[in-house]
This record gives structure tokens, sequence and C-alpha cells, in this order.
């Protein structure tokens, strides 16, 4: 449109005018940028779009999610779409839980030097410094609560001077505290026992069958759930 208010910015190294009130994924694809990796979700939850940015006259690097974070006039940024961070490998059921496997596991953490870079870089909004020393202290329950909205995009260990994997943790607390303090759901049980004796198996070999234009029909007549409204009181104002 010719009466588009535009802003300009600068995707790696190189200017461009682009809508203003887009967010940075959706101005990066305006400006003739295809996905082919680096994109999932579109909406803050598979933490694939980390991307690093530094607005015009200002010396500090900005950490965000392309698919959150609005542009604005002057940003230099370029995409970061995976942090080499290397994960433990373990076993869960040959862990024991009452020992501090995850320092045993991670043993960088025991160089945090609680300056709280890594909290202040999470899109989340997580305290990811406090279940990082929760960890340090063995409190594995503290560290599945307080990372449970981890969503592994990586900012928090890019930022990290002491070099520490905080998603990787998290992920390992989340995973001990399910085995070793959760009881089993009964309908998890219920479940599995429906899996274990084939009630889906039919359904499952009529899809498997079922030719490509039967499947976009299935896919296009689906039943979505959907979320009920909260009633919003009312007050009536007398005239």
């Amino acid at each position: 449109m010719a009466d588009e208010k535009l802003t300009q910015i600068y995707i790696m190294g190189k200017a461009y005018d682009v809508p203003v009130g887009v967010t940075i994924m959706d101005a990066m694809e305006y400006a003739g940028y295809r996905f082919i990796r680096g994109a999932g979700c579109r909406s803050g939850f598979c933490g694939a779009c980390g991307t690093v940015y530094r607005k015009a006259g200002e010396y500090r690097l900005e950490f965000v999610l392309a698919c959150q974070e609005m542009v604005e006039e002057g940003m230099h940024l370029t995409q970061l779409p995976f942090t080499p961070a290397p994960r433990s490998d373990y076993t869960l059921a040959e862990l024991d839980p009452s020992e501090n496997v995850l320092l045993q596991h991670y043993p960088e953490i025991a160089r945090c030097v609680s300056c709280n870079t890594c909290t202040k870089a999470c899109p989340q909004e997580i305290e990811v410094m406090d279940y990082i020393q929760a960890a340090l202290r063995g409190d594995v329950a503290k560290v599945a609560e307080l990372s449970f909205d981890c969503i592994a995009c990586g900012l928090c260990a890019m930022r990290c001077p002491a070099d520490i994997k905080h998603y990787h943790v998290g992920q390992m607390g989340r995973r001990l505290h399910g085995v070793a303090d959760l009881a089993t759901p009964e309908h998890l049980t219920a479940r599995i026992a429906q899996l274990d004796g084939g009630a889906f198996d039919g359904e499952m070999e009529t899809l498997a069958s079922a030719s490509l234009a039967d499947l976009k029909a299935k896919y296009a007549e689906r039943v979505i759930e959907k979320v009920q409204e909260p009633e919003v009181a009312t007050e009536e104002v007398a005239t």
C-alpha cells in the first residue's frame, strides 16, 4: 500500500524498509527472506527463532525471539536459530535422585557467579539463575518448578559468562522430578492400556492407507475444541 508507514532496519548488514508494527520474523519475510530453518510455531513456544540485534547508537546487544519482538527503527539484526550446547548422556532409570546428579552431569553449574545475565536474556521471563542455584543445591523439585516454561531457545546459554547450558540442566531436572517424585497419572495409565490393547489400531490403519486428498479433507473437517471464554460481569450505569 502506498500509504503504508515504513521503518528502516538492517538484516545481515543490509538496509531494508519494512512496515511499522510487525514482528522481526514478519519483517524479514517482507524483506524477501524465506525461513528454511529458524522458524517453527511462530508463536513463542518452540524457541527456534533466536535473534540478536543492536539498536542504532546503543552498545548493548539484545537477545530475543523473532516471532515475539516488534521491529524498531535502526535495528541491526541477525538470526541465531541454533545454539551449540552439548547435552549430557544419561539413562533416567539408572540415576539416583538422592545424589546431586545434576551437578555430576553438568559440573559447569558450579561456575555460576550469580550475575543473573541468563535471567535477563530469557524471553519467557524465567528465573533461570534461581533454578541453576537450586540445581547446585540438588533441589530437583525446585529446578523443575522454575524451569517449567523453558522452550530451550538457548538465549541464556549465549549470554552466560560461565558457559552453563541452563536449558539442558532444567530439562534433566524436570525429567528427574517426573520419574522420582511424581506418581503416574491414572489417565495416562488408562491410555497406555488402550494403546497396548489395540484400541486405536483400526483408525491408524485407515489413516495410513488413505490418499493425500482424503487426508487433506479429513484435516479440513476436523473438530477443534473451542476454549470457553470466561463470563465478564458488566455493570449497568444509571443515566
